[in-house]
């Protein structure tokens, strides 16, 4: 699962709302959207989540965080170190190889540590 696609899970939890409802309002397929909450499509066009921000009445700050997450949100990622340090290259390899195993502590950790700026640790 994405950032983006467990912010809209509970969005949609908090409304009570089924996934082929909320689908069915945004004029998208349940199944694309499925896929966006379980991180197997591509993080969402801008368009969709402005869509998606004013399905909800999603404004303002909360709106910026939102379109950060899609972002942050795209679940095949590509590290491309070509011209940066050593130490670099080897923490993308090192990180690609052990994320699957690093506890969620240790993510949110590293994430603060990236993004001390972040205003949402919990997205």
């Amino acid at each position: 699962m994405t950032p983006f696609g467990a912010k809209m899970r509970a969005l949609r939890a908090a409304r009570k709302l089924t996934l082929s409802r909320m689908a069915a309002d945004l004029g998208i397929s349940a199944a694309y959207l499925s896929a966006l909450e379980h991180g197997k499509r591509s993080r969402p066009s801008p368009g969709l989540v402005r869509q998606i921000c004013g399905y909800f009445g999603i404004i303002w700050d909360e709106a910026d965080a939102l379109h950060l997450l899609a972002q942050r949100s795209q679940p095949r990622v590509i590290i491309d170190t070509g011209g940066l340090s050593v130490r670099a290259t080897e923490l993308a390899n090192l990180l690609a190889e052990r994320i699957a195993d690093l506890p969620e502590d240790t993510l949110v950790a590293l994430i603060n540590l990236l993004d001390p700026k972040r205003s949402n640790p919990r997205c």
